[in-house]
């Protein structure tokens, strides 16, 4: 739920039970939102390579997500809809950093398992870089640890730091570049859609 702040318009950094719809409400507009969800996603994902998918979360992706556990899960009672709060809100950069759900792909399962064995904290190797500033890799997994010894993982949640000085190179209109380092896995997006620059640009402070 927005507010005011200076005459601008700013979004809280979590969320709480009143920025939800009940289950009543979701379900008469789930069309309409799950449409403005698809279409506010297209300027957060970045293709890293043929087999890497981040996708920047934000309050209304965040939001999605919660949304559609409570109406699978029948979820009404205050203290589920907390836990789910609790469980999703970390997703939600807090205008210091970027937060990006990392997917790895490959369309066969089996190569998928083969693949994930050679890209073992292919995570870590994952960066962004402002214009003008050095390259930022991900702090990885801080919820718990999605590999073993043997394969990584096909999903983890990714978090870029940004100093103030990036930041406001940001807002300027700094150019953003982004890659994975991995020596079974080296693609770079420099500079990445400029669509995606400006989405990307909102969530720093």
């Amino acid at each position: 739920m927005e507010y005011e702040c200076n005459g601008i318009s700013v979004m809280p950094t979590k969320l709480s039970p009143d920025d939800l719809f009940s289950l009543e409400k979701y379900s008469k507009v789930r069309s309409e939102f799950r449409i403005k969800v698809i279409e506010h996603k297209k300027n957060r994902v970045l293709h890293v390579g043929p087999n890497a998918t981040w996708l920047f979360e934000d309050q209304l992706t965040v939001q999605y997500q919660v949304q559609e556990m409570l109406r699978v899960e029948r979820i009404f009672e205050s203290e589920g809809i907390q836990d789910e709060l609790d469980a999703y809100n970390p997703l939600i950069p807090d205008g210091t950093n970027w937060k990006a759900t990392f997917l790895v792909e490959f369309p066969d399962e089996a190569e998928r398992r083969r693949q994930l064995t050679h890209l073992l904290h292919i995570e870590d190797r994952s960066w962004v870089r402002v214009q003008g500033h050095d390259k930022v890799f991900a702090i990885a997994d801080e919820d718990l640890d999605r590999e073993n010894d043997e394969k990584t993982s096909s999903v983890h949640f990714l978090r870029f730091q940004l100093s103030p000085e990036m930041r406001a190179a940001i807002k300027r209109g700094a150019a953003i570049s982004c890659g994975i380092d991995h020596e079974n896995y080296k693609h770079a997006l420099d500079p990445i859609p400029e669509n995606v620059r400006a989405s990307l640009a909102t969530d720093v402070k």
